[in-house]
């Protein structure tokens, strides 16, 4: 069953493989993406926009406690992948057994963390009054879930480094009707509201760990985890976290930001908190068809990498520039154009779509211009780079945004100004991190070349 679903990433044509890889990926990314969009669209439309406002104010928040973990998993991605192009049967083994403590660490983790922040973080950022009680709820009741989230991640991390993507999304298929189900039942039958649709979210999130355990313990060698032989390789550690904190740490830098702007949003009030969170739902939809890219980068340059094949490193960072950026802009001008027809499955109150239409013209409108950094940034990553993408974006999209909120909103203040930071902190990291990438690449293939004679 492993065989059918692997891609032969060191051979052949490139391009049927990327999409071969990227499409399921892209469609994993927005069934993940589908638990929080129907929690936000049941709670709007059966219970009231002070609930769809409490459950859109956590998502940054949420965002910034995870990414730190997350971006560990994108570092053993890279690492088995590095690992299958080595053909190192013995480290892929210890790699994987890495991979699955640090799951149930990192989800233990979480879970102290998300109970213990969740109201002194939600009042620092000025949560309104009207809706902090309902946001807290969801917030603790969705981070009892939290260790099933991380240990599907960093499973399918392993998955992803041999090229499966389709048994991740199969996963998410069932997990995303069970969410909607139950959305549906504990929102509309017992009225439960935000806490109904976060009870939901970890039942699809349970399911979806107890699936990805299934698969790694009936996996072929060396991906198959031994329960009974699960320990830490400290080499294996160390390349992992090398790679996986920096992403990570730049993931959280960027929700850091981000939750400075929410605090922002929130000064206008919970029709603009409610409308901002319906274009973050659009706006996470075209980001993972980029993102399914960008994963693609990651893992066929690691590969090749492994490999040495310099050639088809290089061509893999243009396939999936091409593809990521064009796929991303579809799906901006698809939202762009059609927001009336999107924005009713969300909401009825005019003023809380008059400010998800600004977000939308000012973000979702430009939104394809982050793959001038992105993809740059994860092939960078399948190279074994991974401080430098991080620390530029950092500067160029935080430090940016931060900078706006701070300097320019005092004097130019307004809802529509504050969403400009986004395309212009887009612009400002593409140029850094792209003539970055070039650099690093030129290096990394000249130590190959030099290491070949």
């Amino acid at each position: 069953m492993a065989k059918n679903n692997e891609i032969d990433m060191l051979h052949g044509p490139l391009v049927g493989k990327i999409l071969m890889f990227a499409i399921p990926f892209a469609f994993s990314s927005i069934l993940q993406q589908l638990f929080n969009t129907m929690d936000v669209a049941i709670v709007g439309r059966f219970a009231s926009s002070e609930a769809l406002a409490a459950v859109g104010a956590n998502t940054a928040l949420i965002n910034l406690i995870i990414n730190l973990f997350v971006g560990c998993s994108i570092g053993a991605n890279v690492v088995i992948a590095n690992l299958i192009g080595h053909r190192d049967n013995d480290r892929i083994k210890q790699a994987v057994n890495t991979t699955s403590v640090l799951a149930v660490i990192s989800g233990i983790i979480l879970l102290f963390i998300g109970l213990i922040v969740s109201r002194p973080v939600l009042e620092l950022m000025g949560t309104p009054e009207s809706i902090i009680h309902d946001a807290i709820l969801y917030l603790r009741i969705y981070f009892l879930g939290i260790p099933f989230f991380m240990i599907y991640n960093f499973g399918t991390s392993i998955l992803r480094s041999r090229g499966d993507t389709k048994r991740p999304l199969y996963i998410l298929i069932i997990a995303g009707i069970i969410n909607v189900i139950l959305n549906l039942i504990f929102v509309i039958v017992f009225h439960l509201g935000v806490a109904g649709v976060a009870i939901a979210t970890d039942i699809a999130n349970l399911y979806c760990a107890g699936r990805v355990i299934w698969i790694l313990l009936h996996e072929e060698e060396p991906f198959k985890v031994d329960p009974n032989n699960l320990k830490i390789d400290p080499v294996a550690l160390k390349r992992i976290l090398q790679i996986g904190l920096p992403a990570g740490l730049q993931a959280m830098v960027f929700s850091f930001s981000n939750v400075f702007i929410q605090a922002t949003i929130n000064d206008y009030g919970p029709a603009a908190i409610a409308g901002s969170s319906i274009s973050q739902m659009f706006e996470g939809y075209c980001y993972f068809l980029m993102s399914a890219f960008c994963g693609a980068a990651v893992t066929f340059t690691g590969q090749n990498y492994g490999a040495r094949q310099i050639e088809r490193c290089k061509q893999i960072f243009w396939i999936c520039l091409a593809f990521g950026a064009l796929a991303c802009f579809a799906a901006n001008m698809l939202f762009l154009t059609c927001s009336d027809f999107f924005l009713q499955f969300f909401t009825t109150d005019p003023e809380v779509a008059h400010f998800t239409k600004i977000r939308i013209l000012w973000v979702i409108a430009f939104q394809a211009i982050a793959a001038s950094y992105e993809i740059p940034a994860s092939a960078m990553r399948g190279l074994g780079h991974s401080l430098e993408p991080a620390l530029l974006t950092v500067i160029g999209t935080c430090v940016l945004r931060l900078v706006w909120i701070f300097t320019i909103c005092p004097i130019w203040p307004g809802y529509d100004r504050l969403m400009i930071c986004y395309p212009a902190s887009w612009i400002l990291t593409g140029i850094m991190v792209s003539t970055v990438y070039v650099l690093t690449a030129k290096k990394s293939y000249a130590f190959i070349r030099k290491n070949q004679k």
